[in-house]
């Protein structure tokens, strides 16, 4: 098996090998370990009736955990996908702590927007560059599994069930072909294509762009010069507390402990617990592209368990003040305008009532001192690209599946149906993750099923 892209994919790239096949990752950035989007993640994989939740005491299942992807959704995720990362996701989590060696953790603290039980799972420090690390150290370890970089995938042939042709083209120019049997495109989406972004997801294209530069569009292309289907093009995970001008992850953990964000006028504009993906447009509608994120001590030492979030701190992004009228001088927000919003805040918390925006959800009231951040809009990926079934292979418009062409992460259709209001967290890591290793399974002639009989 050829797997072009050395960030999930190799999850299907650790998976194959185990299952006895030889392996090469082709990969095109020489600093992919810390520049592709599995590194710049916040490492979060939902996983539904995992071990973890039990030792918690919650209880959860592949059926529910299904349930909340289509309601999220309004029902437009692609059925077999959804249901097929639905089934695997505690299977995968369990694979990436007993046979990668990951020290799973399960995040206990607070809700992600869209999950109806605490199922997303990580790791300490809670960094992707952290998760690929590991993944990394593994492949290392395997004498079947080898990683060339820099290369690119710039095609692929395929001529029968057991002869296909990978062509990598190297930074000199020069080319080589590599016949497999199969290949796993693995090479995210297309958000570093400003063309293809404002085509495709015109809402998003003025915000920035955090992602790998080398998503480029080279699944979609080589799919499609096979004869593949493209499905979901205007789906994305953006993302709407990225620290400007630090270009750091405030990130949203901050408004699940009770933060709020507001414009340059000291108001709030929305409910920013209906998530992190779809509230960056919201953002970028805001005088100057930008809001500020507001905490207090509480919510700042809750957040320090993320690597995101302690770099935005190191950066000098949030800056902290004794009062209201202090904080709104930091930030040039009118100091009447912001002490009512924050009593109006009180006033939610203390009554436990519905916001005008329909937020439900406050931990707690802020209380001085307080601290806030710049934060503006960011695309972190796209996530609509080649159609594939529930064993991630590339399928044609008549659904037929093209022989040994399977796809993952960005470069697949996901499961957050259109736009971006069907994210749920972890909906870019499970895909990336999940198809990659149904991909190898399915490569391999595994069939996890008689495994149960």
């Amino acid at each position: 098996m050829v797997v072009a892209g050395a960030g999930g994919g190799l999850a299907g790239a650790l998976r194959a090998a185990e299952l006895g096949q030889r392996v090469l990752v082709v990969e095109s950035s020489s600093h992919f370990a810390r520049g592709n989007n599995t590194s710049m993640s916040t490492s979060m994989i939902p996983g539904a009736g995992t071990r973890w939740q039990r030792d918690a005491g919650i209880e959860d299942s592949p059926e529910v955990f299904f349930d909340d992807i289509m309601k999220k959704t309004k029902g437009t995720s692609d059925v077999a996908v959804a249901k097929a990362l639905a089934d695997v996701s505690s299977r995968l989590v369990t694979w990436l702590a007993d046979y990668v060696g990951i020290p799973i953790e399960l995040v206990t603290e607070f809700p992600y927007p869209g999950h109806s039980s605490l199922r997303c799972h990580t790791l300490p420090g809670r960094s992707g560059s952290l998760l690929l690390r590991d993944l990394l150290a593994k492949a290392d370890q395997l004498p079947e599994l080898d990683i060339l970089v820099p290369a690119r995938l710039s095609d692929v042939r395929v001529y029968d069930e057991d002869d296909v042709c990978a062509e990598l083209t190297y930074p000199d120019g020069s080319k080589e072909e590599v016949l497999c049997r199969s290949v796993l495109l693995a090479t995210n989406g297309f958000g570093a294509v400003p063309e293809m972004v404002r085509e495709y997801i015109p809402e998003i294209a003025d915000a920035v762009y955090h992602g790998s530069a080398e998503s480029r569009g080279d699944a979609i292309r080589i799919g499609q010069q096979l004869g593949a289907s493209v499905g979901f093009m205007n789906a994305y995970q953006g993302h709407a507390a990225l620290a400007t001008p630090q270009c750091t992850l405030a990130g949203w953990a901050n408004v699940m402990h009770g933060g709020i964000l507001v414009n340059a006028s000291g108001q709030r504009f929305g409910d920013e617990t209906k998530g992190y993906s779809e509230y960056a447009k919201e953002v970028l509608a805001q005088t100057g592209k930008t809001a500020v994120l507001i905490l207090d001590r509480h919510i700042y030492e809750a957040c320090l368990v993320f690597d995101d979030f302690r770099q935005t701190v190191e950066s000098g992004a949030l800056r902290w003040a004794d009062d209201e009228t202090s904080l709104a001088e930091s930030f040039a927000i009118p100091p009447e305008a912001l002490t009512a919003t924050l009593a109006q805040v009180q006033d939610y918390v203390d009554s436990t009532t519905t916001d005008e925006y329909g937020r439900t959800y406050w931990e707690h009231a802020l209380e001085s001192p307080f601290a806030g951040i710049r934060v503006t809009a960011a695309l972190f990926h796209t996530q609509g690209g080649l159609c594939v079934d529930q064993h991630a292979r590339v399928l044609r418009d008549d659904h037929s599946p093209i022989t040994g062409l399977y796809a993952s992460g960005g470069a697949a259709i996901g499961i957050s149906g259109f736009g971006a209001s069907g994210y749920l967290a972890g909906n870019g890591l499970l895909p990336a993750l999940g198809l990659a290793f149904l991909a190898a399974e399915h490569a391999a002639g595994y069939d996890y099923s008689s495994d149960l009989k």
